[in-house]
């Protein structure tokens, strides 16, 4: 795999090796950034519209300007334009991040924006993995619900901290709790359960993550006639759970194969995960 040799900084190709952070930027010092990770199949950004629709409404969220030419198509061919220089142009992770410019401390003096695009090199399109993961739930923090829980911003202190746990117990990832004490997410997807042949996940309301690919598995489901229904999870619904399964727009789907003392299987995520792969290309 060819290793990234350039970005693009507020629309302008830029040297990996001659970008470096100012010692006031907003993002550096408070977090104050939104971003999107983006799947590239072949040189096509999956789901580019649902990205951006996301990021713009994180931005407003934020209050951060958006400029009029931070629009899909502009974007688009800078990411083009990036996966051609970096020869990223099979498999890619393309990174998009959005921050307000310099000034102020806590209280910013300016609500513009600049934005980076990052993008490093993948080997296979959507698989299912071989072996179910193995999670177990964070306990340390827990995620509270707010107008910023929906989008991804540059404060991941409790997603860091929750991978830190996860490595520390040898878990392949681990369930966030969120402020009520439900299952909300895990530390890079959304999470649904599969119980008597219906799926379940959680409500936005709920504090997870407004996930690309989650928008995703309710459009294959009802090709698939599963019905989906959103309501908070407990320990006790992915106890009971007949399969388990974890979604994000660069992975797609993951089955998990223990929680604890419980294993599951992997019937319904498989199919899912097919018609993911065989209808990828028209998404």
């Amino acid at each position: 795999m060819t290793e990234a040799t350039h970005c693009i900084i507020n629309g302008h190709l830029v040297s990996v090796f001659e970008m470096g952070i100012p010692y006031n930027n907003r993002a550096f010092r408070y977090g104050d950034a939104v971003f999107e990770s983006i799947r590239s199949f072949n040189g096509r950004l999956l789901f580019l519209k649902d990205h951006m629709e996301r990021l713009k409404l994180g931005m407003a969220a934020m209050r951060m300007l958006l400029p009029a030419e931070f629009n899909s198509e502009n974007i688009n061919n800078l990411i083009a334009l990036l996966l051609a220089q970096n020869q990223h142009r099979n498999h890619a992770r393309v990174r998009l991040t959005v921050f307000r410019n310099e000034g102020g401390g806590y209280t910013p003096q300016t609500n513009t924006i600049s934005f980076l695009i990052e993008s490093q090199p993948l080997i296979n399109f959507y698989e299912l993995n071989t072996k179910g993961l193995w999670l177990d739930i964070f306990t340390d923090l827990k995620k509270s619900i707010t107008k910023f829980s929906a989008f991804k911003s540059a404060n991941a202190l409790l997603y860091t901290q929750a991978g830190l746990s996860a490595k520390s117990m040898k878990l392949d990832d681990a369930f966030i709790l969120n402020e009520l004490g439900n299952i909300c997410e895990s530390i890079h997807s959304n999470v649904f359960i599969v119980k008597n042949g219906s799926l379940y996940t959680p409500p936005i309301s709920e504090g997870c993550i407004n996930g690309i690919m989650r928008k995703q598995i309710f459009k294959l489901a009802k090709t698939l006639k599963f019905l989906v229904f959103e309501s908070p999870l407990t320990v006790y619904n992915i106890m009971n759970a007949d399969e388990v399964f974890l979604t994000n727009s660069i992975r797609g789907i993951e089955w998990v194969g223990q929680f604890r003392e419980k294993f599951y299987s992997n019937r319904q995520t498989r199919d899912l995960m097919e018609l993911l792969c065989a209808e990828g290309h028209l998404l």
